[in-house]
């Protein structure tokens, strides 16, 4: 499920910073390495993992390669959330009724 590889690739918190700051524009690998303090190869996989998820893509320009977030893979995200949307104000209407039953 593609669900499965997106929340796997965003539970590394080196993956989460670099999908942070390509969430800030695009950049190539060089750049987001800058106050990482990790290797060219490190940088690498962690980009690989984030493409395979479809939350990043790349274009070449020249010899360097740009990557940007994948609009794509957030809406997976959003679908998924949407799910669950509407668990919630029955539950925020179920504490506020309790809170305000104790408060009696």
């Amino acid at each position: 499920m593609i669900e499965d590889d997106i929340f796997k690739a965003l539970a590394d918190p080196t993956r989460r910073a670099i999908f942070e700051k390509l969430a800030e524009g695009r950049r190539n690998a060089s750049a987001l390495r800058e106050g990482m303090g990790i290797s060219q190869p490190a940088m690498s996989q962690h980009l690989s993992v984030l493409r395979g998820a479809g939350l990043v893509r790349e274009e070449r320009e020249g010899r360097f390669v740009q990557y940007e977030v994948d609009p794509a893979g957030l809406q997976c995200v959003a679908s998924w959330l949407a799910k669950y949307r509407a668990f919630w104000p029955a539950r925020v209407d179920d504490l506020k009724a309790l809170l305000k039953e104790m408060d009696q």
